[in-house]
């Protein structure tokens, strides 16, 4: 299942402009667009650890936060070099 939440991650990813964020709740829904909430947690736990790899940013309020431990609303998009911590 996870395959298939990375690959529906990076295929929405691809459709935005460089930069631009996609919302979980989006992935959720192009994997199930009628049980989409059942599919959050899994959505969460991929964005986690491609956040991890370095191949996402999450964000809040627009700032790449830690991937660790966040709450509430947030956003993802593809790793942008200047903003990886070090």
């Amino acid at each position: 299942m996870s395959q298939l939440v990375e690959e529906t991650l990076f295929d929405l990813l691809s459709q935005v402009r460089t930069g631009d964020s996609i919302s979980p709740n989006e992935v959720a829904k192009a994997i199930d667009a009628v049980n989409w909430r059942r599919e959050l947690p899994k959505v969460r736990a991929v964005i986690i650890g491609l956040a991890r790899q370095g191949r996402l940013d999450v964000l809040r309020k627009g700032k790449p936060i830690e991937p660790e431990g966040f709450k509430g609303v947030y956003r993802v998009r593809l790793a942008q070099n200047e903003t990886q911590s070090v």
